[in-house]
C-alpha cells in the first residue's frame, strides 16, 4: 500500500470530531486575535496610523503582509490534507516575494545610495526579530493543533508551512505598530524574523506531526 493511501485511511478511520477546516479556521482566527490583543496591550498601534495611510510605503507594507499571510495559511490548509495538490499554492508564494523585490529596486533607484543603510538598518531591527516572533506564538499553537486534525504527509514540511503561515500573520500585525516603513527593512528583517518562525515550525513538526 502506497504512503498516500495510507494516511488517506487514517485519516477516514479518524474519530469524529472538529473538521480539519473548521479547526483551522478556528485556529487562524484565535490565533490574529490573540497576537493582536498581545500588540495593542504591549506596544500598541503607532501614535500616528490615522494619518500613515496616505503614505505609499505603510500601504505596500501591510498590503504585501497579508497577501504573503494569506498565501501561506492556504498552504498549510493544503498541507494538512492527504493527497491535496501543493504545489501552485506553493508557487504563489513568489507573488509577495517579487512584490517586495519591486519595492526594494524602486526604493534604491529613489533615494541616494548614502542613505540606503539607514533605511535598512531603521530603527527597531531588533525588536521586529524579537516581536514578530512572539506574536507568531499564538497563530503557531493553533495551527500546530489544526494540523493535528489533519494528516499531514511530510511532518516537518507541514510544521514549516505553519510556521511560515505564523510568521506572515505575526508580520501583518506587527506592521501596524513599526514605524519603519522601507521596503529595504521589509525586506531584510520582517524577512529574517519569519524564517526563523518557519525553520522553527519545521523542527517542531518533525516531532510533534508525526503519526
Amino acid at each position: 500500500m502506497k504512503t498516500d493511501d495510507l494516511i488517506t485511511l487514517m485519516a477516514q478511520d479518524a474519530p469524529v470530531g472538529l473538521r480539519y477546516d473548521r479547526a483551522l479556521a478556528v485556529a487562524l482566527g484565535a490565533g490574529i486575535a490573540l497576537s493582536a490583543l498581545l500588540l495593542v496591550a504591549t506596544v500598541g498601534l503607532r501614535h500616528n496610523m490615522g494619518s500613515v495611510f496616505e503614505t505609499a510605503r505603510v500601504l505596500f507594507k501591510i498590503t504585501v503582509t497579508i497577501v504573503l499571510a494569506v498565501l501561506a495559511a492556504r498552504l498549510a490548509m493544503r498541507i494538512g490534507r492527504p493527497g491535496e495538490e501543493t504545489r501552485r499554492p506553493a508557487l504563489l508564494l513568489a507573488v509577495p516575494a517579487l512584490m517586495v523585490a519591486v519595492a526594494v529596486v524602486a526604493e534604491l533607484v529613489a533615494l541616494p545610495a548614502d542613505a540606503w543603510r539607514a533605511s535598512l538598518v531603521g530603527r527597531n531591527a531588533l525588536f521586529c526579530l524579537f516581536f514578530v516572533p512572539v506574536l507568531s506564538l499564538a497563530p503557531l499553537a493553533g495551527l500546530f493543533w489544526a494540523l493535528k486534525k489533519g494528516a499531514p504527509a511530510n511532518p516537518a514540511r507541514a510544521g514549516a508551512a505553519a510556521g511560515l503561515a505564523a510568521g506572515a500573520v505575526a508580520a501583518a500585525i506587527y506592521a501596524w505598530h513599526c514605524p519603519d516603513d522601507s521596503p529595504l527593512f521589509l525586506a531584510t528583517w520582517y524577512t529574517v524574523a519569519i524564517a526563523a518562525v518557519t525553520a522553527a515550525g519545521a523542527f517542531l513538526g518533525r516531532r510533534l506531526l508525526r503519526w
